[in-house]
């Protein structure tokens, strides 16, 4: 197809890859808020119990299937845009490896507190600055696309 319709597809899977994206991040930046608070202490009251049920939910049925869309839009678009010969993208496919890991910590520390113990948190206690970090330098290679 040419003419003006033609970018149309690539414009839709663009919006969308983006949209997934902001949730994806969304999700492990309200993990990264919530499980510190969630961790602490050794008390397994209801309402605690509830929000983990609620957080673990949330997590699986909204932030796991966002980061499966990312990553298959994301591919289908750097495919589609022949960019894989490009160290931005490279850059950037690690930085998204390592968001996609701090989900699965994330995972694990959720399905723990699930199942009634306290993990420790160490370092994810900073989980919020590394995520916002990570995306932000993700933006900034797919804006900048520097060579």
């Amino acid at each position: 197809m040419t003419g003006p319709g033609a970018a149309m597809p690539y414009l839709w899977l663009k919006a969308l890859h983006v949209a997934a994206a902001i949730t994806f991040v969304g999700g492990v930046l309200a993990d990264a808020a919530l499980l510190p608070l969630l961790a602490e202490g050794e008390s397994v009251s209801r309402d605690r119990q509830q929000l983990v049920r609620g957080l673990r939910d949330w997590h699986r049925l909204v932030t796991t299937p966002a980061m499966v869309v990312v990553w298959a839009l994301g591919l289908g678009l750097a495919l589609r845009g022949g960019w894989f010969p490009f160290l931005w993208l490279e850059a950037k496919l690690v930085l998204v490896v390592a968001l996609s890991a701090v989900h699965g910590v994330q995972s694990g520390t959720l399905r723990r507190l699930a199942g009634g113990s306290a993990p420790r948190l160490g370092r994810m206690r900073y989980g919020g600055v590394v995520i916002v970090g990570l995306a932000t330098a993700i933006a900034i290679l797919v804006v900048v696309k520097p060579p």
